[in-house]
């Protein structure tokens, strides 16, 4: 059944209200508890054709529509407060389709304390398109972390293994939310989520931090294998440029990295070392003993 706005509204007020809602429900703008920190705010989208294939399971979309943005969260180590949704859909969009799509933004907020608290609905014609807000605090009063933040003489470290998210993990998102918290806690001064593969990714942290990284070792994810087999590339082609993990990399001194790396067993079991921050500029990898600066061959860039 085609879907209608009107309808959708009066579905969405018989949900519950959700805790962290101070005005009315429904409400064009929602008013939120007061809560104690710095104010963060992340808004990403998920489009249909891009971040996901037609036919995909609504509740898989809506569940990636939220992980996507709250990894962005993770990344400044903020705690979830909140979500708003945007979402486009075709005229002759299943209205049940939507309807899981939402609920699923809702549930996938509400695990990490972000529920769903308000947002727009448009008929337009093109691909359905979800875009979500997430609003979360910094709390405590050390200097956020950020992509500009790696420092000379630091150690890189990775929360888990990447590549071969295509098959199943770009999907189902497990955002780095109390990890993120965790080392920025230990020490970290520069966070980001490895969304657009981890070389590019690396390549825009030293960037933006006028900085040289080193990659001495990558962990490949068990995906990144299956890829390699059906694509003729290296697993570790695929661990350095497929993307889409929602890994989290960090820098710190190497004293507290080596403190955060012995204590992750209980937080991030997944924590390695993968590299070394120097003085210089770029991304350089290290093949056959030796480092070579990384070329840009990989990793997703919109528009290109």
């Amino acid at each position: 059944m085609a879907w209608d706005e009107d309808r959708m509204h009066r579905w969405l007020l018989r949900r519950s209200v959700p805790e962290g809602l101070a005005g009315s429900a429904g409400h064009d703008a929602a008013v939120l508890v007061a809560r104690a920190g710095r104010p963060v705010v992340c808004v990403d989208q998920t489009i249909e054709g891009v971040h996901f294939a037609p036919g995909t399971p609504a509740a898989k979309v809506g569940a990636k529509a939220a992980g996507r943005a709250l990894s962005d969260l993770a990344a400044t180590a903020a705690r979830p407060t909140a979500l708003v949704l945007a979402l486009a859909a075709p005229p002759d969009a299943e209205e049940a389709w939507l309807k899981r799509a939402l609920a699923a933004v809702g549930e996938r907020g509400a695990r990490f304390g972000a529920e769903l608290v308000g947002g727009d609905l448009a008929a337009a014609p093109g691909p359905i398109h979800l875009s979500v807000t997430a609003l979360g605090v910094l709390e405590g009063r050390r200097r956020p972390p950020g992509r500009d933040r790696a420092m000379p003489g630091q150690d890189v470290l990775l929360t888990g293994p990447v590549g071969g998210s295509r098959a199943r993990r770009h999907l189902a998102i497990e955002p780095r939310v109390a990890e993120g918290r965790w080392l920025w806690e230990q020490g970290a001064t520069a966070l980001m989520d490895v969304s657009d593969g981890l070389a590019w990714d690396l390549h825009r942290l030293a960037r933006a931090s006028g900085v040289r990284i080193d990659l001495e070792s990558v962990p490949v994810h068990p995906d990144a294998e299956r890829a390699a087999r059906a694509s003729g590339q290296g697993a570790g082609w695929h661990a350095l440029h497929d993307g889409e993990d929602y890994e989290l990399i960090a820098t710190l001194a190497p004293g507290r990295a080596e403190r955060a790396l012995a204590a992750a067993r209980r937080v991030c079991p997944g924590l390695v070392r993968i590299g070394r921050v120097r003085r210089g500029s770029g991304l350089h990898v290290r093949a056959d003993g030796a480092f070579a600066r990384w070329t840009w061959e990989g990793g997703w860039r919109h528009g290109r």
